[in-house]
Order: structure tokens, then C-alpha cells, then sequence
């Protein structure tokens, strides 16, 4: 019988991967510190609702969005301007996309978590491993205790399934 990782162990593993992974996003490893946190309470709350699957998988998705809500709050905050510069700001593009892109955009994420939900468990694992959660091809292997030619082989045909998924349905 094998024993399931807490979440407090799982954190206490792989909490520098984790905070190493938040910081490339952020830039700063005190905010990416305070998001490995965020992303560990929120996980324990959302394990006690349900058993998670893969735990660790969702644990870096927790922390990659979190990550980057925190980046666009401290993008915000920093391009604040000083008042008088109203007319400077009309000049200035809007940074968000068109409605359309947006709709666009909702239908491939919903399409790609179709793709993602029909791969094989490990092949998916692979994929979000290497994709989401910022793993190497041999973090990937070692993980998963496989060989590396595999990890690579299921990280590929994982990509390919959703983008094939995602054009076919255009």
C-alpha cells in the first residue's frame, strides 16, 4: 500500500520548485513566496471538498495563476500616473484584446481542457507537468519514473492531440 502525500508534505517537497517557478513569473521572489502560500491554502481548501487526482499537478496551476493575477495587480499599480496625464493616457492604445478575441479565446481554452480531459491520465500528466507546470522533459521522467525518450513521446503526443482538437474544431 502506498502512502499518499498531505498537502503540508507535498508543499514541504517541492515548495523551492514551487517558489523558483512563481518567481520567473513575477520576477520577485518575496511576492513569488507569498504566492506559493496563497496557492498552498487554496489547495488545502480545495482538498478537503474533494480527493485530488494529482495534487502536485494542481498545485503548480494554483500557483502559475496566481502568479500571474499577482503580476498584472503589481503592472497596474506600477503604471499608475501622477494626475494630469489624461490626455497623454488617450493617446495611448488600448492593452486589452478586441470582444472577439476574447470569445475566441474562451472557445480554444474550453476546447483545449475537452483535449486535455481526453488524453490518456499519464500522457495529460506529462503534458501539464512540462507545459504548465515549467518541468523539464527530465524533471518530467524522474517525476514520473520513466524513461526520459518516454516523457518526451508523451509531452509530444499530448501536443499534438490538442492542437489537432483545437484546429479541427475551427
Amino acid at each position: 500500500m502506498t502512502h499518499e502525500p498531505t498537502i503540508v508534505e507535498l508543499l514541504s517537497a517541492h515548495r523551492g520548485e514551487l517558489v523558483n517557478y512563481a518567481s520567473s513569473i513575477l520576477g520577485d521572489r518575496s511576492h513569488a513566496e507569498d504566492v506559493v502560500q496563497e496557492a498552498y491554502l487554496r489547495l488545502d481548501s480545495a482538498a478537503v471538498d474533494q480527493p485530488l487526482r494529482e495534487p502536485l499537478a494542481y498545485l503548480y496551476r494554483i500557483v502559475r495563476n496566481l502568479s500571474l493575477d499577482v503580476r498584472r495587480r503589481l503592472m497596474r499599480e506600477r503604471g499608475r500616473l501622477p494626475s494630469g496625464t489624461d490626455a497623454a493616457m488617450e493617446e495611448i492604445a488600448e492593452d486589452r484584446p478586441s470582444p472577439e478575441s476574447e470569445v475566441a479565446a474562451r472557445r480554444d481554452m474550453r476546447l483545449l481542457t475537452l483535449a486535455l480531459a481526453e488524453l490518456p491520465e499519464r500522457t495529460r500528466v506529462a503534458l501539464e507537468m512540462h507545459r504548465f507546470g515549467g518541468c523539464s522533459i527530465r524533471e518530467v521522467a524522474n517525476r514520473l519514473d520513466i524513461s526520459v525518450g518516454t516523457a518526451h513521446a508523451l509531452v509530444i503526443d499530448g501536443l499534438e492531440h490538442c492542437r489537432s482538437r483545437l484546429f479541427r474544431d475551427r
